[in-house]
């Protein structure tokens, strides 16, 4: 299987414990856990900051699973969940892949951490996975929601501890080995 993982520093295995934009190592990210276990090629097309395209963005044709995670940057910059809802909606509904092909995942809700000091962001992104869950429905797309996988967050409230990237990587491939076979 080709697959490709787009997303933010959670996908791309941001340590937020480095300030300079650093990385866990390929032993702690979830991509590189997650392709190790499926033994498929995986590629990381994520970065550090990464919020919902506005343009079209372009994927191979011959991707036979794109996961996509984002949403976080776009609540931090201020946005309102619906706006971020309608910003994806508006961004799967361009890609030329077929639908039953892309997985879109919601993130880990926001904890009170260093980066979220406000209640009602940590609710906002504790909301987005149902908005999610309803506009996959709505277009077609596969989703997970893995706010209920209990990823361990790190001090800053936005980012997967060591930990939580092994925990997400085992959790999306129980998830993705279901819907597979």
């Amino acid at each position: 299987m080709n697959v490709i993982c787009f997303g933010d520093s959670n996908t791309f295995g941001y340590d937020p414990r480095s300030y300079l934009g650093g990385r866990y190592d390929a032993d702690s990210r979830w991509v590189d856990l997650f392709a190790r276990k499926t033994g498929w090629e995986v590629r990381n097309n994520s970065m550090n900051g990464r919020e919902i395209p506005l343009r079209e963005t372009f994927f191979s044709k011959s991707t036979d699973l794109l996961i996509i995670m984002l949403g976080t940057n776009d609540l931090l910059k201020g946005n309102s969940v619906a706006e971020v809802t309608a910003r994806m909606e508006r961004f799967l509904t361009t890609l030329s892949i077929d639908r039953n092909k892309i997985l879109l995942i919601a993130p880990p809700p926001m904890t009170f951490g260093e980066w979220v000091q406000e209640q009602p962001l940590i609710e906002a992104s504790a909301t987005l996975a149902e908005c999610y869950r309803t506009l996959s429905e709505k277009i077609g797309v596969r989703f997970a929601d893995s706010g209920a996988w209990g990823i361990p967050m790190a001090f800053d409230g936005v980012h997967f501890t060591e930990d939580g990237y092994k925990v997400f990587a085992r959790e999306l491939y129980y998830y993705v080995n279901h819907i597979v076979h």
